[in-house]
């Protein structure tokens, strides 16, 4: 029996699946949804009438010097379930089409955050995509002692915060989605560099995901001066975003208890790991990076997948990088 894909671009529309991977599931789907600027859209594959794999796709205008390029791109390489077909197979069927797809559309490609970073290595490369060596930082939550591998300094920030005034605490209203948001624009433009979605992500994200996902925040005399995005997944928490106004409010260190705060509440929840999304190239100094390495993580070699439409420009990368 062959494999059929289905296409489905409104969540609505998607029947009840299997699966436990957020970045693959209806009710990121319904997020993004949400969201300016940005067009999901699921690629489920059938065997027969059951579903055996899906793989979420993201396309979004991009931010750096291509301002005028849209992106597309998937976290990890879908989500499989039982098939008399291997799992690599069912990705091929879904890479080919993303491909097709998207390759005349998007000037660029990408598939990041690979659980296996030699999962379909081979139909990657004969659908024309090259990879470049990624960083993944992750902590694990099994430690009788949350702290266990942190740096001295970042154990006394936690307890200088705390000792000055600021109080963690999860988002509940609008009216903290919106403070939260405001801060967090002023502060990642200037410093991390990475897109930040707009205030829709944030606001359908309080509404719709309180069991997949939490937005934290960081009160210092009723003022938001802090706070972080998580998604959770499995047994794994992800840290999506984070941020906090230490120039202004030194004292309190709002940007590193916006990352204790997710990840004690990821351990008291039962996650057994804590992963920062984002931890950018290895041989590029990264100064987020350095940031979160202090909480005690570990730093891990993974890869992400490129495909530029210009096959000129596409054959030279791939000369560089293969």
């Amino acid at each position: 029996m062959n494999i059929r894909l289905a296409t489905y671009y409104h969540a609505k529309d998607v029947p009840a699946l299997p699966g436990s991977n957020i970045f693959h599931s209806t009710e990121l789907f319904h997020v993004l949804e949400q969201t300016r600027g940005v067009r999901p859209l699921l690629l489920v594959a059938y065997e027969g009438k059951s579903p055996v794999g899906k793989l979420l796709c993201i396309t979004r205008r991009s931010t750096n010097l291509l301002r005028f390029a849209e992106k597309s791109y998937a976290y990890g390489t879908g989500e499989y379930f039982p098939s008399s077909y291997p799992k690599e197979h069912i990705f091929q069927e879904l890479l080919s089409y993303f491909t097709q797809q998207f390759a005349e559309k998007s000037f660029l490609l990408e598939f990041r955050n690979l659980e296996e970073p030699l999962f379909g290595y081979r139909y990657f490369r004969q659908n024309g995509y090259f990879p470049i060596r990624w960083l993944r930082v992750r902590n694990s939550l099994h430690h009788d002692s949350l702290d266990k591998w942190m740096s001295t300094s970042r154990k006394r920030q936690i307890h200088q915060g705390l000792k000055n005034g600021a109080v963690i605490d999860v988002a509940r209203t609008e009216t903290d989605v919106q403070a939260f948001f405001s801060m967090l624009k002023h502060y990642y433009s200037p410093k991390i560099h990475r897109y930040l979605p707009d205030i829709g992500f944030f606001t359908t994200f309080l509404t719709h995901s309180s069991h997949c996902g939490r937005i934290f925040i960081i009160r210092y005399k009723n003022k938001i001066i802090g706070g972080s995005v998580c998604l959770f997944s499995g047994e794994d928490a992800y840290l999506l975003f984070s941020g906090g106004m230490r120039k202004t409010y030194p004292l309190q260190f709002p940007g590193v208890l916006a990352v204790w705060g997710a990840m004690q509440y990821a351990r008291e929840h039962g996650y057994a790991h804590f992963e920062f999304i984002e931890a950018g190239l290895p041989f590029k100094k990264y100064g987020f990076r350095d940031f979160i390495l202090r909480f005690g993580g570990k730093q891990m070699s993974s890869r992400r997948w490129f495909h530029v439409r210009w096959n000129w420009l596409n054959r030279l990368l791939t000369k560089i990088y293969v």
